[in-house]
């Protein structure tokens, strides 16, 4: 299994790879857009085969935590999306991008980097999940009410989504997990490379779609995301720094907090948007891969 160990450490290469590829070959990519929320679903399904459920009591026994990250999750990263778009002066189709981001869950990717910086895996597992099940009905409530006077939301439509791309393949990714856990353990770093590799692939398409817009608006988002992403990261280390927690999980936190599921919010924009609505979610996946693998390292020196 190291030689998936070795892939899955080079996410950001793959994710910077095939948004290149979209870029230079859109015709090949946008043919697959409408599969995008298909690609989503494996990805949430190959999470579910990786938890138990211990995971999901593990979340009872440590609630603290776990409602702090929760807060910070559904409160800085969608507040810092809206902020950020302003102050840049984003359109109303990019500014609903970065708010669909800002509103997502924890990106799944977050469990790897907590691990390489030193933090608590068990506790950011517990954190992603906690935050990918309140996203069914807090994703499309917070982004109605941050938007709602500037587009047109379907919230029901995006409350039914979400079940049906996140919750529904978790939930049987975890039944299976219950009576295979032995197979399972050995194919989890083999099932985090399919993840890897699904999540790329949603990058080209995306990347494909707004080829012909990236030149002129690519910078001004890649700005808009990175500022975003080190918001989150900051203020859920010293909000938790401020509240007393120790070192590795203030650390966890703040990697929780700033890594997004934002191939959930590529998928919601895709599909209740506009193609430009998803770049933000796109460009996202990229960035916060690498600004979390530099921030591990870095922690990691400094254990």
């Amino acid at each position: 299994m190291q030689p998936f160990h070795h892939f899955n450490r080079l996410f950001p290469l793959w994710a910077i790879l095939l948004g290149t590829l979209g870029y230079l070959f859109p015709a090949t990519f946008t043919p697959m857009a409408p599969g995008i929320a298909w690609l989503l679903a494996l990805v949430m399904f190959a999470m579910g085969l990786t938890l138990s459920a211990a995971d999901f009591a593990r979340v009872v026994r440590t609630p603290r935590p776990i409602l702090l990250g929760l807060a910070l999750q559904f409160t800085v990263m969608p507040l810092a999306a809206l902020a950020v778009s302003r102050f840049l002066g984003l359109s109303a189709e990019l500014t609903t991008g970065m708010v669909l981001v800002g509103s997502a869950a924890g990106g799944t990717a977050s469990n790897v980097i907590a691990w390489l910086a030193g933090g608590r895996v068990a506790l950011s597992v517990s954190m992603t999940l906690a935050s990918t099940l309140a996203s069914v009905v807090l994703t499309p409530f917070i982004t109605w009410m941050l938007l709602k006077n500037t587009v047109e939301i379907n919230t029901l439509g995006m409350l039914a989504s979400i079940a049906k791309i996140v919750v529904a393949p978790v939930l049987v990714g975890v039944a299976v997990h219950h009576f295979t856990a032995k197979t399972i353990k050995r194919l989890e770093p083999m099932l985090a490379s399919i993840a890897v590799a699904l999540i790329a692939l949603i990058i080209a398409i995306v990347v494909a779609l707004n080829a012909g817009r990236l030149a002129s608006i690519g910078a001004l988002v890649l700005l808009a995301v990175v500022l975003h992403n080190g918001m989150g990261l900051l203020g859920g280390y010293w909000l938790a720094r401020a509240l007393r927690f120790d070192e590795p999980t203030c650390r966890t936190i703040a990697i929780e907090v700033g890594m997004q599921n934002s191939g959930l919010a590529v998928a919601l924009a895709q599909q209740f948007f506009t193609a430009t609505a998803a770049l933000p979610g796109a460009l996202f996946s990229v960035w916060h891969n690498v600004s979390g693998s530099l921030l591990a390292s870095w922690w990691r020196k400094r254990r």
